[in-house]
């Protein structure tokens, strides 16, 4: 199992930016397939982007062109660079490392707060 450790969450200006950090516990390379995903309030939790082992990205189309998730295994941390946000980007941000004979692992969690 991994443990993850969020950071970077916080309150910003529509039309700021935003650095999140998910720092896990052991190595995540190659095992696991590395997430992102947000639950606004009254809304199910949603998948924002993933980065396999090797650097291949997916996106939500909500975010796509405004978000981009990267890795560093040598520090055994992943990144979501949020630029561009909107309040409807408000949310809880979780991330997971998954692996599909172990399940997901999740952290516990950031809040992003996007408002004027």
């Amino acid at each position: 199992q991994v443990q993850l450790v969020e950071s970077g969450g916080g309150l910003v200006q529509p039309g700021g930016s935003l650095r999140l950090s998910c720092a896990a516990s052991r190595s995540i390379f190659p095992t696991y397939r590395m997430g992102w995903y947000r639950q606004g309030p009254g809304k199910q939790r949603e998948l924002v982007a993933t980065i396999t082992s090797d650097g291949v990205t997916n996106y939500a189309d909500s975010v796509k062109g405004r978000f981009t998730v990267s890795r560093d295994n040598a520090k055994n941390t992943v990144y979501l660079q949020m630029n561009s946000l909107k309040p409807e980007d408000t949310a809880v941000y979780y991330c997971s490392a998954y692996n599909a004979g172990i399940g997901n692992n999740w952290g516990q969690g950031t809040q992003v707060t996007v408002s004027s």
